[in-house]
């Protein structure tokens, strides 16, 4: 494994730019194809794997029980619930293709050293034993017996075309420039999430109320580069996967144990004690996502989930600890707001049990839809092959199911490093 400030020009086969989830597969596939593989992290070693950190399950297409999965979770199924979510938002050949490729994803992943829980409940989602890091892990011990290069704290800043092809590759190591003369490379290095300007210019001012799920490192950077080199755009940069989070969360890499769940089983007001309803009436596992929206379209940009003792004894809980009062009226109080306003609010409902409970909500970003278009091969042109967030607006045009995340960037992943290896003339 290679560390430290790059060596001045680099040679590799295969360049993999980002080290999460789908630069890892490409990097594993390309490897194993036969190439030379150069994989570079932004972010230090401690803090490698982008969004991938904070994953926990992926969905996966099977047609009878596996070893991590009961029932079956048919393609058809599949399609179906992503048309759903989409609202047919979405490449129907690329999902098409990645919902048949999820059948196997599971063993090739656990051949690479990724773990499993087993199936107690999930049908349509495996669930990773010990969440995204144990995976990231994993597939780095598996990347460096395969002789994979890797270089942490180390950004790819420019790509330098010749006659539409990706010649040189331009890197930023300790304020130190070096040059990569790949014969192939694989963008996996995550969307513009994490990029305060750009928010800023698609979303104005709203911009700044919103907290960061994931990896501070995805600033979108070489994405904007790589579209303003010519590389068509899919997705819509002004819309996001935004779901509710507790308000007290870190402003960037917070993760899933920072999502509110069960925000249906009471009330939510905003910040005036003012009852926010769901116009969609969503009781199903993406009800923590439609509320992020609708805190985000709020004008005050915060709301509290409400609860008496019953509904929060059926709620998960985030790492945070509710607001607990006797009363409505001592909660209103803990919590800022108008104690006649939420009295008013939660009158006719079924919020009569103390203690009364009350947390914090804020919008929290996962990723914007905006990529770059690919096509079968995941090949965006010539030289250059994209996987992950950097394409997924291919997949989800908008909306989100649960896992799909780490399937696009495992599908994608393995396609962009096997066929970035073929495409540098090793098979």
């Amino acid at each position: 494994m290679a560390t430290g400030q790059p060596a001045s020009p680099l040679r590799c086969d295969v360049l993999v730019i980002g080290g999460g989830n789908a630069g890892l597969c490409a990097a594993l596939a390309a490897r194993e194809a036969g190439a030379s593989v150069l994989l570079l992290e932004s972010a230090p070693r401690s803090l490698r794997g982008g969004n991938t950190r904070h994953g926990r399950n992926l969905r996966l297409a099977h047609d009878h029980p596996t070893l991590w999965q009961h029932g079956c979770y048919t393609a058809q199924d599949f399609w179906g619930e992503l048309v759903r979510v989409t609202g047919g938002v979405t490449d129907a050949a690329l999902s098409h293709q990645m919902i048949a490729a999820s059948a196997d994803a599971a063993e090739w992943m656990h051949h690479h050293g990724a773990r499993f829980e087993q199936p107690a409940r999930a049908r349509k989602t495996a669930f990773l034993r010990g969440g995204g890091k144990a995976l990231l892990n994993a597939y780095y011990l598996t990347a460096e017996r395969l002789g994979v290069s890797i270089l942490y704290d180390c950004r790819a800043t420019e790509l330098l075309m010749q006659d539409g092809k990706v010649e040189r590759v331009t890197v930023l190591h300790d304020d130190t420039h070096g040059l990569v003369h790949p014969h192939a490379v694989v963008l996996a290095c995550g969307g513009m999430q994490a990029n305060a300007d750009w928010r800023a210019d698609v979303w104005g001012e709203d911009a700044a109320q919103v907290v960061i799920r994931g990896a501070p490192h995805a600033d979108g950077r070489l994405l904007r580069h790589v579209l303003d080199l010519g590389a068509m755009a899919t997705g819509d940069a002004k819309l996001a996967h935004v779901v509710a989070i507790d308000a007290r969360a870190p402003v960037s890499d917070g993760g899933i144990v920072t999502r509110i769940d069960g925000i249906n089983l009471g009330i939510v007001v905003d910040q005036h004690g003012r009852r926010i309803i769901d116009p969609r009436g969503c009781t199903g596992p993406e009800q923590y996502a439609i509320w992020g929206g609708l805190i985000a379209q709020s004008p005050s940009k915060i709301a509290y989930a409400i609860h008496d003792a019953n509904s929060a004894a059926m709620t998960r809980p985030s790492i945070y600890p509710p607001i607990c009062a006797p009363t409505l009226d001592a909660l209103a109080v803990r919590l800022g707001i108008d104690p006649q306003a939420l009295a008013s609010s939660a009158e006719g409902t079924t919020l009569c049990v103390p203690p009364f409970s009350g947390t914090p909500m804020r919008a929290g970003l996962t990723f914007a839809y905006l990529g770059v278009r690919i096509d079968a091969t995941a090949r965006v042109q010539s030289n250059l092959f994209a996987a992950g967030m950097a394409m997924a607006g291919n997949i989800l045009g908008r909306g989100y199911l649960a896992g799909i995340g780490l399937t696009i960037s495992t599908v994608f992943g393995r396609i962009a490093g096997q066929h970035a290896a073929r495409c540098a003339g090793l098979w």
